[in-house]
This record gives structure tokens, sequence and C-alpha cells, in this order.
């Protein structure tokens, strides 16, 4: 029971309690019926609800009001908002870097991406690689790209795998309306065509694959279908990712400016929670020089900052936050949540989960993801650019993966499973880390890349990268509607 319930439900009837009034009655296992009851027991013509009138009321029935304190836990959680069983690698991890953790990662990650493949209407039940090349007639399977050339006529091939250890080549002709699509390693396709070319033994000894010649590529993506279903919800979920705390470059005036709007608003608008996806501090010993530019040199006075930042956050909100590279946690995703020894000075309406996470709200789930391995969507795919995240954010709804190529920059846990895949599809799906802002619908998903409050570093400077920041992404959770708040206009 919070506490401004109880000083509500008094001043709904004209009536204030004193602080040891007020102490008294929340002590109570049932603090608003226990109000009920001092309320009307008062003399009519009472206004302040002293220490004397709560106890008065406890003369001879101690038993049915008196309880024992209650312990509250250091991180409060509400009923209306929740982590996704299974979604959050916290406490959770068991790799140990060994041969038999690869296999298992990767067999999770296939497994996941073939069921959601074979429950699209146009594909159906796959069949083993092995199997597929010994018909002679149209067939369907599910494979891993292990690698992909374009030959001297500008068709496509790509070396598939399954779970059963069979594989094959797929050809994708260059008049095919598949030729464009995206492609990369690791990626799980589902694949339609006729085997044209039986597995045999070249002129030097060596095993020619079989060739399959695709007639369609299918993607374990979101359905068409799929829409934003209305809800009563009246409520509001707000995005503040890449604060960086600590770096001299932090956007102090525009972050107040945002708190003051915060106390005045939001609870008239119902901006009932808020999600920071990661870099709330800009870290110690990230990358060269850094300690140049910071005007916090310590990770645990950066985060005892950040917490007090976030004191001034009205207290009916309640707040989300989850690692990003900049953060004191592991490198390798999924990065578990903050250690403890960071959080002692955090309130109790702040939620800490690893990253990603998945977070049911009133009914609705959120992806949230730092967005690290954005920066390895780039240097794989020639057409993505830091300019448009929000089009990368696609792309790994479309592959229901948020970092599908192994072996780049984002390092990688091979956890037992892959918490990277996108199992299930959400509603919101917010990402941070390239500073950036912007929103778009994605078959009925809520795309969200969702801002900085840290001013233009010198390393954007030298790479000519212009962010966006100083803007809050606010997101209505019966309505679907998108609003971006800018906190840099005067």
């Amino acid at each position: 029971m919070d506490r401004r319930e109880v000083l509500s439900e008094a001043a709904r009837r004209k009536l204030f309690l004193s602080p040891e009034a007020l102490e008294i009655v929340m002590s109570n296992h049932q603090p608003m019926a226990f109000l009920g009851n001092v309320l009307n027991a008062l003399s009519g013509n009472s206004m302040f609800v002293t220490r004397e009138d709560v106890l008065s009321c406890l003369e001879g029935d101690t038993p049915a009001f008196v309880s024992e304190p209650e312990i509250r836990p250091a991180v409060r959680t509400r009923s209306d908002i929740k982590v996704v069983p299974g979604t959050d690698i916290t406490g959770n991890s068991t790799c140990e870097g060994t041969v038999d953790d690869f296999a298992r990662y990767f067999k999770s990650r296939y497994t996941i991406l073939r069921r959601i493949i074979e429950r699209n209407h146009r594909f159906g039940q796959a069949m083993p690689i092995d199997h597929a090349m010994s018909l002679d007639r149209e067939v369907r399977v599910v494979g891993m790209i292990v690698s992909k050339k374009v030959t001297d006529n500008k068709n496509l091939i790509l070396e598939l795998e399954d779970d059963e250890g069979g594989a094959c080549n797929v050809l994708i002709s260059n008049n095919s309306p598949h030729i464009n699509k995206v492609y990369v390693t690791d990626q799980v396709i589902g694949v339609i065509g006729k085997p044209v070319r039986r597995p045999e033994k070249g002129s030097d000894g060596r095993e020619r694959r079989g060739l399959i010649s695709a007639t369609e590529i299918v993607n374990p993506d979101v359905p068409e279908s799929n829409r934003w279903q209305r809800s009563d919800s009246t409520s509001v979920v707000g995005f503040l990712s890449d604060v960086h705390i600590g770096s001299y470059t932090f956007l102090e005036k525009n972050w107040r400016k945002m708190i003051d709007w915060l106390k005045e608003n939001s609870e008239a608008m119902g901006l009932e929670y808020i999600v920071l996806p990661g870099d709330v501090v800009d870290g110690v010993g990230i990358f060269p020089g850094q300690e140049e530019e910071l005007d916090i040199n310590s990770v645990y006075k950066q985060y005892d900052a950040l917490a007090e930042y976030l004191k001034e956050v009205p207290d009916h909100i309640q707040m989300v936050i989850h690692p990003g590279n900049h953060d004191a946690c592991r490198p390798a995703e999924p990065q578990p949540a903050l250690d403890k020894r960071f959080l002692s000075k955090f309130d109790s309406n702040v939620i800490m989960t690893g990253n990603p996470i998945n977070l049911e709200i009133e009914g609705r789930r959120i992806l949230s993801y730092h967005g690290r391995s954005i920066d390895d969507w780039i240097s794989s795919v020639q057409q993505l650019t830091y300019e448009d995240p929000i089009a990368v954010m696609r792309q790994m709804i479309t592959m229901r993966h948020l970092a599908p190529v192994y072996g780049l920059r984002t390092a990688l846990a091979p956890e037992k499973k892959d918490y990277m895949a996108i199992e299930t599809a959400p509603d919101i799906f917010v990402s941070g880390h390239v500073h950036g802002a912007g929103f778009e619908e994605y078959r009925g998903i809520r795309l969200i890349n969702a801002s900085t409050w840290q001013a233009q570093t010198e390393y954007q400077k030298m790479h000519n990268f212009n962010p966006q920041p100083g803007i809050m992404p606010l997101v209505h959770l019966g309505s679907g509607h998108v609003r971006m708040m800018d906190f840099m206009k005067e």
C-alpha cells in the first residue's frame, strides 16, 4: 500500500494525518481498512488526526489491527509490470566457453526460429536437408546460413546447414524477388524450392554440396496481419536511453527541464513507467582517452549520481534499468543486471534487469535492448546506416534476432538458450546505443530508437556523426500513440 493512497483517502474526507499517525497506520498489514476505522471513530469536528487518535482506536482491539511492521524489499515490483519469465539472463548464466556450450547455443537459436518459420501458413513443416536432397519435387527446408557468395552472373548462393548435420547450397537467381533481401551469416531461414543437383564427389575427390533452386525464402518475420490491439489502458510508458552520467557532455540543463515537465504533467497524463535501455552512465576505461571526457571519474560515483537524479522523478513512476556497453557489466551479451554493489543509493521504484529484456506492462509486451549489435548490422549490410537505426531494428524483427552474426564487435556469450532470439513478437521494441531518435510502426509493432542525454562527443565530431539528444519517446499503452517529447527546444 502506498503512503500517497492513504493520505489521499484522508484528504478526500478533509482530514490530515500527522507524521506519527501515518507511521502507525502504515505499520498495519491492512492500512486502508485500518484508516477507515480510525477516521470513522473520530469526532465530527476533528480535522487533524494525531498519534493519540490512532492509538485510541487500538485500545482493547489490538489483535484486529496491530501487525508486525512490513519488511519492504530493496527492489519493489508492482502487479502491473513484470519481467517475462525466461527472458532475463540475470542469475541464469551457465556458459563456460566449451564446445558443447557453442553447440547448445546455436541449436537453441535454430530450434526457436525454425518453429516460428513453420508456423508461417506459406511454409508448413520442414524436412531434414539430407532427406530433401533425395527427392525430385518441391521441398521445404530450414537452415542456418554458413556463407554467401555472388556468382559471375549475379546469382546468389547461400550455404545452408540444419541441426541434423545436413548441408546444401541454395540458389537465388538474379531475377528472383528474393535476391535483394538481406542475408547474413548465422541467420536462420526457410527455403521452398526444388533440388537441382544432388551431393556428389567431384573429379578432385571433394564432395560437392547438393543444390536447391529457391522459389521462395521465408524469414521468421512477424505476420503481415499482426496489429496493435487497442486496450482500455490509460497509462503511458516513456524511454530514456544513453543518459551517460559522468560524461562532461551530459546535458544536465535539458535533463532537469525534462524532470520539471514530469513533475508538472506525468500524473495527469498517466505516465506511470519509464524504461532506461542502457548506457545510463558513461563508465570508466570504455575507450582510449575517455578520462579526458569525464566529469565524474569513478564508476561508483557515477551510479550514485544517477540514483540522485532519478530520485527527482515523481514517486508514482516505476522505472526499469538495464545495462549497455558503457555500464559496469560483462561486455558479452546477454548481459546480467547491474551488480548490487552499485545500487545502494537507488530508490525502491527502480527495477534492475538484464539486457536484453522482455517486460509485460499492463498487458503489453516490451522488448528493450540497448543495441550494441547495431554496429555489426551496419558493418555487415551495405544498405544500413547510423542515420537510420529504425531500418536496422526492422531487420532484427524480420530475422527475429537481435545479433545473428557471431564473432563481430558484439561479444555473444554461448548460453544454453539464445536470449538474443525474439521468440515472441513484442508490442513495443526499443533500443538506444546510436544516440538517434525516431519511431516507426512495423506490422503493428512500435519500433523506437530512444535518443540520448549526451551532447556530441569528440569521437562523434571526428566521424561527423550528429546525435539527436534530449528526446523522450512516450507510448500510450492503450492506443499505441507515440509522442516524441523534445527537451532541447527553448
